[in-house]
């Protein structure tokens, strides 16, 4: 055969191939295609590699005791775990050079954005180091009020590349709607539990009857969800203030190591401790018993009653 005839019949035999080629496929992939709607849409967790560290900025969906699942500009979603060593903090501002606001952890919350630095562990998850956030963002995540928009006009300044991510906050916010806004406020606590113990005259020490009260107290707890402990120290008018003020902050922090050293109640349950001297006083500080009932710390066991009344899931951890 002549090169030139194969040189012809080579254009009939590539298109000879593909024509068999393209009437195979069907078959090949309507046996491995599985039939639509056979998988219910279901929350897709995006593990993390074991030790590897990263950073991911995006919005809070969901949110349990110690973690919270958050969904980045990719729509993918992550699982973080927050831990007695994570840190939170608002974003600094020019006026306080850079030093950004203490939040709890139960701050958090649904629809909040956020950036979150740590590193991933064995079971997929994102081990928080640190979370940040600005507080503008954190008003919109409470109050949700649509008219504004705030959510996106707060995240449009954190990126050029808003608009998936502001659809993102978006569906957020409507679950947080559909929940009948039950997060108003961060100071929108119960008082669950409270105890009153008293010290000697110049003292820090924890007396016997003080230890059981806060034996009683403890116990309640770790019974509890969503809780947080706040504890108040104080002192009567004897000596001067400024000693009123360092002595009634060590009588706080004597009742929190009792309680987080003796019946392990995580650190990062409690509200930062305060020594407020002899400026609350309950009684009179010109008698002895009234100066012996100013001697005292006050601690009261908090429950958030938004994510109390929203917890989507039983099992919330207790502690």
């Amino acid at each position: 055969m002549k090169v030139n005839e194969i040189m012809r019949l080579r254009p009939l035999a590539l298109v000879c191939g593909l024509a068999l080629f393209f009437a195979a496929t069907p078959m090949v992939f309507a046996q491995q295609t599985p039939a639509k709607n056979t998988i219910k849409p279901t929350l897709k967790i995006q593990s993390v590699p074991n030790g590897a560290k990263v950073k991911f900025r995006g919005v809070v969906m969901s949110r349990d005791a110690d973690t919270f699942t958050m969904r980045d500009r990719n729509r993918t979603d992550y699982e973080v775990l927050l831990t007695g060593a994570t840190s939170v903090k608002s974003e600094g501002s020019l006026l306080r050079l850079g030093i950004g606001k203490k939040y709890a952890m139960a701050d958090i919350l649904r629809g909040l954005i956020i950036e979150v630095e740590g590193r991933g562990n064995s079971q997929g998850q994102l081990v928080a180091d640190k979370v940040r956030f600005r507080e503008s963002d954190l008003r919109a995540a409470i109050t949700t009020d649509t008219r504004v928009n705030p959510v996106e006009e707060n995240q449009e300044r954190l990126s050029g590349q808003m608009d998936e991510l502001a659809t993102i906050a978006a569906e957020a916010r409507n679950e947080v709607r559909q929940a009948n806004e039950r997060i108003t406020s961060l100071d929108d606590y119960d008082v669950q539990e409270t105890a009153t113990v008293n010290f000697s005259l110049n003292s820090a020490v924890l007396s016997p009857d003080a230890r059981r009260q806060l034996d009683a107290l403890a116990q309640k707890a770790l019974t509890a969800k969503w809780y947080m402990v706040e504890v108040s120290g104080h002192a009567d008018s004897t000596g001067s203030d400024a000693k009123n003020f360092v002595l009634s902050q060590r009588r706080a922090e004597s009742v929190i190591q009792y309680l987080a050293v003796t019946h392990k109640i995580p650190v990062r349950r409690f509200v930062t401790p305060m020594g407020y001297g002899k400026t609350e006083a309950v009684a009179d500080n010109k008698t002895a018993s009234g100066r012996a009932q100013n001697r005292r710390v006050e601690v009261k066991v908090l429950l958030n009653r938004g994510m109390s009344q929203g917890a989507s899931t039983p099992s919330a951890a207790k502690q």
